[in-house]
């Protein structure tokens, strides 16, 4: 072992003249060890956050969707076929778009109808999955038990929705167009009844309160669009690809057709996700930072206390160097030791984070973490070993550049200065 790291590890330990500054080494450490502890908890559950509601999302649309420049798409089988055919691609649905208003006479509420094929949906979708009463397959079965809605098609909308229209499955609602038919009296709306086959809970309150589905022959016949359709859905072998895969359509197929991947079509969401987890990142290493003040603190004072023992191995041939090291290796241990404790700490709350809100509501009562506010059914925290490698590397550095001004000062103490009163 070299003697200043002996000598490092020496000071550390506190004479009984010097008690205060062995309190100061220990809040310093502590102070590492709690910024370390409060960014890896933070950036796990804002990591677990941003997973969960990319899933969310990637699971409620497409990952990439292909529209025509001039409308609809009337040969679509045929585009589908070439669309498979593009690398990258594993499936693909046709799907119909419009906005309608959904009415059950006392309800009104504006919603954004998607007209599906339920066969190819499950290739490229998560929706038969969010679906909590029914089943996908319901949209193409005229029947629910109730007489009056035998000749009915059926719809499936979310349970936000559902309760705002206070429907439950089996039940009636009247669909109504704006484009309408046009008549001598002006254009009159179009209007068709649907019977609820099922409702879906994606977990979104944005897509539960404003998303309808219906058969894509159905929505044809509504929209009186004919056979054509509003654009193709595709799914690819994977997500964080999808931008290149649209790129090669938008190339290939020409100004007739574009295609959008789902990071564009919610880059807002995305891009502010992002940001507040780096600025989460930057305002929790402050912590760490100052514990680094302490750190320095503690490092100035042990220079004015052993200022005899300095002046005595410059004396015994230390070089100036030496000296500086013994102070750098004093204050990296107390930074690695708070670092350890930290990372340690950390994971083990993250890991058991869920555990903790449910003992702490347990225990008090106060609810830390409401599903009916967050729309999540657990408590999303997803510990990334790159941030924490990041975190751990970050504190040891600002620890590291804490040691240099007060063990550049330790080395520059003149010896006969230091011995002169002695």
């Amino acid at each position: 072992m070299a003697y200043e790291l002996l000598i490092g590890l020496r000071y550390l330990k506190a004479k009984r003249k010097s008690t205060f500054i062995s309190i100061i080494t220990f809040i310093s450490t502590a102070g590492v060890a709690l910024g370390v502890m409060a960014l890896i908890v933070v950036l796990a559950v804002m990591t677990g956050f941003e997973e969960d509601l990319t899933n969310k999302i990637i699971g409620t649309n497409a990952h990439v969707v292909v529209m025509k420049t001039t409308g609809e798409i009337n040969d679509y089988p045929v585009v589908m076929d070439e669309l498979k055919r593009v690398p990258g691609v594993v499936a693909s649905t046709p799907f119909i778009y419009s906005q309608v208003m959904l009415s059950t006479g006392a309800n009104v509420s504006g919603v954004v109808l998607r007209g599906i094929e339920p066969e190819t949906d499950l290739q490229v979708t998560n929706l038969s999955k969010s679906i909590v009463d029914g089943k996908l397959s319901d949209l193409d079965v005229a029947s629910s038990g109730k007489p009056e809605s035998l000749a009915m098609p059926g719809i499936i909308i979310g349970k936000e929705l559902a309760k705002n229209l206070n429907v439950f499955v089996g039940d009636s609602l009247s669909v109504v167009s704006p484009m309408g038919n046009i008549t001598p009296f002006g254009m009159v709306p179009k209007m068709k009844r649907f019977r609820v086959a099922g409702l879906f809970n994606t977990g979104m309150f944005e897509y539960d309160s404003t998303l309808a589905y219906i058969g894509l022959r159905q929505a044809q016949d509504f929209l009186s669009l004919g056979t054509a359709v509003t654009g193709i859905q595709l799914k690819v072998d994977d997500v964080y690809q999808a931008d290149k895969v649209a790129g090669t359509i938008n190339k290939g197929f020409g100004y007739e057709y574009y295609a959008r991947d789902w990071m564009q079509m919610n880059k807002n969401i995305l891009f502010a996700l992002k940001t507040e987890k780096m600025v989460m990142f930057i305002i929790l290493t402050l912590i760490v930072l100052v514990a680094a003040f302490g750190i320095a603190s503690t490092l100035f004072m042990v220079v004015m206390e052993k200022t005899k023992d300095i002046a005595i191995l410059k004396s015994m041939g230390a070089t100036g160097a030496s000296i500086m090291k013994i102070f750098v290796l004093e204050g990296l241990i107390i930074g690695f030791a708070g670092t350890v404790i930290g990372v340690l700490s950390g994971l083990l709350v993250a890991f058991n984070l869920e555990f903790i809100v449910d003992l702490v509501k347990r225990v008090t009562g106060f609810e830390l973490f409401s599903r009916d506010i967050y729309y999540l059914d657990h408590f999303p925290s997803q510990v990334v070993p790159s941030d924490v490698l990041l975190i751990s590397l970050t504190a040891i550095f600002i620890s590291f550049v804490a040691t240099l001004y007060p063990a550049w000062q330790g080395s520059r103490l003149p010896p006969a200065e230091a011995l002169r009163y002695e």
